[in-house]
C-alpha cells in the first residue's frame, strides 16, 4: 500500500510535510507489533493515527479497544484494565473481563497514559513484559496477546524526571514515537480539513454542502485553534447546521469563534446589535449554542471529578471499617491467652483450634 492509499483509507486529512512524514512512519510500523507512543496536544487527532496503525496491521481483523486513562477513577482503573472476579471487592457482583482480555489478539489504545497512577503503571509494565496478568481477586494467570499504542499530551520525560511516571515503562512504550503537530503549525491543511468536515456534516444532515468564501478561509487560517482539529470540526459542524443561505463567510466564523469570550464578558450587560433581524437572531443562536457546549463540558468535568472523589472517599471508608484477618486472629489469640492466664490448652479450647495450631500461631505472631 502506498502512503497516499493509506491516507485515503483511514481518513487522514492534510498535505503538509509534517502529516506526510507521520503517514510514512505509521505505514512502516503498522505491520510490526512494536509499541507506539503518540504525542500531541488535545484535539490534534492522535486517535486517528492509532486507528490507522491498527487498521493496517496484521491485527486489523481483531478489536481496537480505546481507553482514556484520565477519565477512569484511580481506584477502579486496574479493574477496568485487568478485570475482576465476583466478590473481589465491594460492588463486584459478577466476574468481568478487563480491556486487556477484550483486546486479546488486537490493539489496546491507552489515551492520556500520563494520567495512569504509578501503582497501575507497575502492573502494565509486567503485562507488557510477560504478556500475562491476574484478574483482581483471581489466583489464575491469564495470558494475552495485545499490541499497545499509547498517547499523551504531556512530556513523558518531564513526568519521569518529576517521579510521576516510571522510567522503565516510558522506555518500554517509546519504541516508536510519533508527534502530531498542532493545527496552528500546519495551517496549509486547514482548507482540506474545512472541505472534509463540511461534506461530512452536510451528508449527515441531508443538506447541500455550503460554499465557503475566500475571506472565511483566510480568517480560519489565521485563527490560533487552541482546540486544534477537534475545535475546527465542531466549528464547521455548527456553522453548517445553522447555515441558511448556503454560504459560510467570515462573519459566520467570527460569531462562532469569538462568541464564547464575548458572551462571558457581556453576559449581564445589554447588547446593541446594529444588524438585520435575521443576522441578530443567528448570532444569538450561535452564542447560545457555544455557551451551552461550554457549560456541558464544564458539567462533564465536574461529574467526572465528583465520581472520582466519591469513589476514593468510599474506598477510604471501607479500608477504615474492614479489619484484616491477620489482625483479628492476633487479637483473638492474645485475648484468649490473657483470659486463661497463659494456659495454652484452655486457650486452644476457647479458640476451637488444636494446641499444635495455637503453638504455631504464637510463634508466628511472636506472642
Amino acid at each position: 500500500m502506498t502512503v497516499e492509499e493509506f491516507k485515503n483509507k483511514y481518513g487522514i486529512i492534510g498535505n503538509s510535510k509534517e502529516i506526510k512524514d507521520l503517514e510514512d512512519i505509521s505505514l512502516q510500523v503498522a505491520q510490526s507489533d512494536i509499541s507506539v507512543l503518540i504525542y500531541g496536544e488535545s484535539g490534534v487527532g492522535k486517535e486517528v493515527f492509532a486507528a490507522a496503525i491498527h487498521g493496517q496491521s496484521k491485527r486489523a481483523n481483531s478489536k481496537l479497544v480505546s481507553v482514556n486513562c484520565g477519565a477512569i477513577p484511580e481506584g477502579i482503573l486496574e479493574s477496568e484494565l485487568f478485570g475482576h472476579e465476583k466478590g473481589s471487592f465491594t460492588g463486584a457482583v459478577g466476574k468481568r473481563k478487563g480491556y486487556f482480555e477484550i483486546a486479546d489478539g488486537g490493539t489496546l489504545f491507552l489515551d492520556e497514559i500520563a494520567e495512569m497512577p504509578l501503582r497501575t503503571q507497575v502492573r502494565l509494565l509486567r503485562v507488557l513484559e510477560t504478556k500475562e496478568f491476574m484478574r483482581i481477586g483471581s489466583e489464575t494467570v491469564t495470558k494475552v496477546d495485545v499490541r499497545i499504542i499509547a498517547a499523551t499530551n504531556k512530556n513523558l520525560q518531564e513526568e519521569v524526571d518529576a517521579k510521576r511516571f516510571r522510567e522503565d515503562l516510558y522506555f518500554r512504550l517509546k519504541a516508536v514515537t510519533l508527534t502530531v503537530p498542532p493545527l496552528r503549525n500546519r495551517k496549509n491543511d486547514i482548507d482540506d480539513l474545512v472541505k472534509h468536515f463540511i461534506n461530512i456534516s452536510a451528508k449527515e444532515n441531508n443538506i447541500s454542502p455550503p460554499t465557503v468564501t475566500d475571506d472565511a478561509l483566510d480568517f480560519l487560517r489565521e485563527y490560533s485553534w487552541p482546540g486544534n482539529v477537534r475545535e475546527l470540526k465542531n466549528t464547521i459542524e455548527t456553522a453548517v447546521i445553522l447555515n441558511k443561505e448556503n454560504i459560510l463567510d467570515k462573519k459566520v466564523f467570527e460569531s462562532l469563534l469569538f462568541s464564547v469570550k464575548d458572551t462571558i464578558d457581556k453576559r449581564n450587560l445589554p447588547v446593541f446589535l446594529n444588524k438585520s433581524s435575521d443576522d441578530a437572531d443567528r448570532e444569538l443562536i450561535y452564542r447560545a449554542l457555544f455557551e451551552l457546549k461550554k457549560d456541558i463540558m464544564e458539567l462533564k468535568d465536574i461529574v467526572v471529578h465528583k465520581q472520582r472523589e466519591d469513589f476514593e472517599k468510599e474506598l477510604s471508608q471501607i479500608q477504615q471499617e474492614v479489619i484484616p484477618l491477620d489482625n483479628m486472629e492476633y487479637e483473638a489469640i492474645k485475648n484468649a491467652l490473657e483470659f486463661t492466664h497463659g494456659n495454652k490448652r484452655k486457650a486452644a479450647k476457647l479458640l476451637k483450634i488444636s494446641e499444635r495450631t495455637l503453638y504455631r500461631k504464637i510463634k508466628e505472631y511472636n506472642l
